[in-house]
């Protein structure tokens, strides 16, 4: 497996304070999209600083697509694309204008100017001045400025954040397509739950200047240790809970009208739910408690 991203022990504090990040091992892997994910505050904001080279490591302990990040700046970002935090945008100008000029300051042509707006799904609004885009325009307006090098690997602080949920549908149907059409590996900075577990293939945890796992989606669940857990809503969860507690000794009451199965597959909260109803038991709500949610919360919890 080929490595996009790596960095050994890498640390960071701010004046001598408490550390931002703590021997942070990552391993992003080629070809993929890698959601780094972590609560405001975890560190991740500085870890993508620190890949990005706007803030400097005291160690040569940081390589992307297998150079040294210290030994190879600026040369290194030829072909990697950033975008940190809100793009910088010239208002007054067009959008098309504001790709030419990022082509002109990193000498790159301009030929790709139009093909770029076009994947980014704003060809017609190129020649529209940037102070009426909405704030997904100008998210997209960005990637486009990030893609413009063509580059192997995308570095991506919060893209959705802000955003509408049309906005963030669009940018993540942008990111997968430029992943499985481009073959551009992402790395995604966020803290928005459901959108990495739509779009990610791989998950890295951050929390409190610790990274507490990185691996696959599936291998997420076994190194939480999350059982599948169902919670049915009730009129009085006790009677019922007395009712049924020789059949289902790992039954709970979570609240006075909350009752929680653990379970393994579908069938059985098919089962326990026709069980309620057959026993006269009015059910009001089902919830499943499985997913990403409810891995990180565990994660970070421990």
């Amino acid at each position: 497996m080929q490595i996009a991203i790596k960095t050994e022990n890498l640390n960071f504090s701010f004046s001598g304070k408490r550390k931002v990040v703590d021997n942070v091992s990552l391993q992003v892997p080629q070809g993929g999209i890698f959601g780094f994910l972590g609560p405001n505050g975890a560190g991740k904001t500085t870890t993508m600083r620190l890949l990005t080279g706007s803030l400097i490591s005291e160690k040569d302990n940081i390589s992307l697509l297998g150079k040294s990040l210290r030994n190879h700046t600026p040369r290194i970002f030829e072909n990697i694309g950033t975008l940190v935090e809100t793009p910088s945008l010239y208002l007054h100008l067009t959008g098309k204008e504001n790709l030419k000029i990022i082509t002109t300051l990193r000498g790159l042509p301009s030929s790709g100017v139009d093909e770029f707006l076009k994947i980014v799904g704003l060809a017609d609004s190129g020649k529209r001045k940037v102070n009426e885009y909405s704030l997904g325009m100008k998210q997209r307006l960005g990637i486009a400025m990030a893609l413009l090098p063509q580059p192997d690997l995308l570095l991506l602080d919060e893209p959705v954040n802000g955003l509408d949920p049309n906005g963030m549908i669009e940018m993540r149907e942008l990111l997968i397509r430029l992943n499985r059409e481009r073959g551009i590996t992402i790395f995604i900075s966020s803290h928005l739950l459901n959108e990495v577990e739509r779009t990610c293939t791989d998950i890295g945890i951050i929390h409190k200047g610790q990274l507490r796992f990185q691996g696959k989606m599936a291998d997420l669940e076994k190194s939480a240790g999350t059982a599948k857990e169902v919670i049915f809503k009730v009129t009085d969860a006790s009677a019922i809970a007395l009712q049924l507690s020789n059949q289902y000794p790992a039954l709970k009451i979570i609240q006075h009208n909350q009752l929680l199965f653990p379970f393994e597959n579908e069938a059985e909260v098919a089962t326990i739910n026709r069980q309620l109803v057959e026993s006269g038991v009015h059910v009001k709500g089902i919830h499943v408690n499985e997913g990403l949610e409810e891995w990180f919360m565990k994660i970070i919890s421990n």
